[in-house]
């Protein structure tokens, strides 16, 4: 879902010359600036390096639910995956910005009793500890889909059907309560051009950027 609104802004802006998108399957959509790169095992990027060398910026919307999983499990696809293709990406580019969705809750200490957030954490302080141009950790908490999209989540798209006007009536009333797949891709691409005074942004602040 918010890496369906990221790429909506990415290819809306009139500035953005080139998305490069990386996924396991190909997207439906279609437009002259978006290269896919289909790689049914994203640990390995080596046969699309050359699509990766002269990117400005990384926006890493990959993410799962921990929900079933194993802490080993997880950490797999949430930390091991996410340095992976950072560490292929710094040592390509390293005057690239990076910026990663995280979540409201992630634990910085990497000591705490929730596990996601310790995992998430971690990943957080790796990737911070890179040698990046820049990179920044984005925190939202709760996301609402705008311009059609869908969680792929099934639970969450009954939640939003059923609560989306209560959610858009607590959004207008208060804004730094949750943020939008729109608000989230412009505030990427703001932090892409301009940067910001502080490398971890809660929801308040990812809406400010935007």
């Amino acid at each position: 879902m918010v890496g369906q609104g990221v790429l909506r802004e990415c290819l809306r802006d009139a500035l953005v010359r080139k998305v490069v998108c990386i996924g396991r399957a190909p997207l439906d959509q279609q437009d002259p600036k978006l290269v896919q790169v289909v790689r049914a095992d994203l640990f390995d990027l080596s046969g699309a390096e050359d699509q990766l060398r002269d990117v400005d910026a990384c926006f890493y919307c990959l993410g799962v639910s921990s929900a079933g999983l194993s802490e080993q499990a997880y950490r797999r696809l949430t930390y091991d995956l996410t340095v992976s293709v950072a560490s292929t990406l710094v040592r390509l580019n390293s005057g690239m910005t990076f910026v990663y969705v995280s979540g409201a809750g992630t634990d910085s200490t990497e000591r705490g009793k929730t596990m996601w957030a310790r995992v998430k954490g971690a990943t957080e302080n790796a990737l911070l500890r890179m040698p990046f141009k820049a990179a920044y950790m984005l925190r939202p908490g709760v996301i609402l889909p705008m311009d059609g999209i869908k969680s792929k989540t099934r639970s969450y798209r009954v939640l939003y059907n059923v609560l989306g006007p209560l959610l858009r009536m607590v959004h207008r009333l208060s804004p730094g309560s949750m943020t939008t797949t729109r608000q989230l891709g412009l505030a990427m691409l703001h932090l892409a051009r301009a940067g910001a005074a502080v490398v971890i942004l809660d929801g308040r602040a990812i809406n400010e950027v935007a």
